[in-house]
């Protein structure tokens, strides 16, 4: 089992209490889903929570970052961003976020066009 992937099991270890987290590989990383809903991402051992406008602001607060690659030439940014580090040692705090993240996931499923157009924007550079 690669690295990766023990990251992955030990995330799902993590978020058994939510009842069925699920992770499916793709694009060099997993997603990961509360039945059809994709709440959270894991790419190269890092943890991911979806946000979006009403909860930015609790990740840039704390200094999180939203996960961000290059493609074609400019740097683009995910509305994932980085899970704070108690999420991985208070299960209360993994509950916690990741309830939150997948909120942000169900009321995306319910504006889709307005969702793809905000993920789709570049990353500002300072």
């Amino acid at each position: 089992m690669s690295r990766q992937a023990e990251f992955v099991e030990f995330v799902l270890e993590r978020l058994a209490p939510m009842g069925g987290a699920r992770a499916r590989a793709m694009f060099g990383g997993y997603g990961i889903y509360d039945g059809p809903t994709m709440f959270a991402i894991v790419v190269d051992d890092a943890l991911y929570f979806k946000a979006d406008g009403l909860t930015i602001p609790a990740f840039t607060a704390r200094g999180l970052k939203p996960f961000a690659y290059a493609a074609r030439g400019k740097t683009m940014t995910m509305q994932y961003y980085e899970a704070p580090p108690e999420v991985f040692e208070e299960p209360e705090a993994m509950r916690s976020w990741a309830q939150q993240a997948l909120q942000v996931a169900l009321r995306a499923k319910q504006s889709p066009a307005k969702h793809a157009a905000r993920r789709a924007k570049p990353a500002l550079r300072g």
